[in-house]
């Protein structure tokens, strides 16, 4: 059976259990918002992880991808418990299922031919986990609250660049990842911008972003899809984890704010 057709299925029935779930004291709101957005980090680094170790590129990749499926679920289960209203407990239903169809395919050996229907799956939970964060954000009703999911996806987009720079090189057929890499790069830059400009800034917040310029500029020049005869996705997944670890940081600062 297909990984997404139990999804329609057994919707109702996730939606009903988790209108039973009681709200999380323990989160506050920008704690909450800064999880939720590494939620669709997660969902791009894990299949970054599974073409690293498909393609024997890094030892210890197939480690970091339990860890982080280890990572989606625990958040998940305290997000679960943050959810205060129906909508929230919804979404969460949504991501619930489509979680559980992804994650037992993580534990076998990574294979070509599996890649695209696992990432289909994965862009899947990650518009699912995309849109609870603006629920989120919506129930903030702050200028923070909208910064932790901007920085968020910062996170997000650059597990996305390494991703499908690593899947093509791969030789994953799937139509659209170049221009997916494309996209993903020329929106991290109009984000970069925005998060810059905010007024609500403090000194430590324009630091760790001047950091994360500097080492976007460095992947800028370097013009890794254009500069080199060979693909280098070695250089790509570096670069991208350094900005991850960056905007990991700028985030946390962020949510600290709400």
């Amino acid at each position: 059976m297909p990984l997404c057709k139990r999804f329609t299925a057994l919707l109702t029935l996730m939606l009903m259990l988790a209108g039973t779930v009681v709200a999380d004291e323990g989160l506050t709101m920008g704690v909450a918002l800064d999880k939720a957005g590494r939620q669709r980090m997660l969902t791009q680094h894990m299949l970054k992880s599974y073409a690293l170790t498909g393609m024997k590129l890094r030892i210890g990749a197939d480690a970091d991808l339990r860890k982080a499926a280890e990572l989606f679920e625990t958040q998940l289960s305290e997000l679960t418990g943050f959810a205060a209203n129906d909508a929230e407990r919804a979404q969460i239903g949504k991501i619930r299922l489509l979680w559980n169809d992804l994650r037992p395919e993580l534990d076998f050996p990574p294979e070509l031919d599996r890649a695209s229907e696992l990432n289909d799956l994965a862009e899947l939970l990650l518009r699912e986990s995309h849109q609870l964060v603006l629920l989120l954000e919506q129930r903030s009703g702050t200028v923070a609250g909208h910064l932790v999911n901007i920085s968020g996806r910062q996170r997000m987009l650059s597990q996305r660049i390494a991703k499908s720079y690593l899947l093509e090189t791969w030789g994953l057929g799937a139509a659209g990842l170049a221009q997916q890499y494309k996209e993903a790069v020329e929106e991290f830059q109009v984000a970069l911008s925005e998060l810059q400009a905010a007024e609500i800034n403090t000194p430590e917040i324009n630091a760790s972003l001047a950091q994360v310029l500097k080492n976007w500029q460095i992947f800028g020049i370097s013009n890794f899809s254009a500069k080199y005869d060979a693909r280098v996705p070695s250089l790509v997944v570096r670069s991208m984890d350094k900005i991850l670890g960056l905007m990991n940081d700028t985030t946390a600062l962020y949510a600290q704010l709400h």
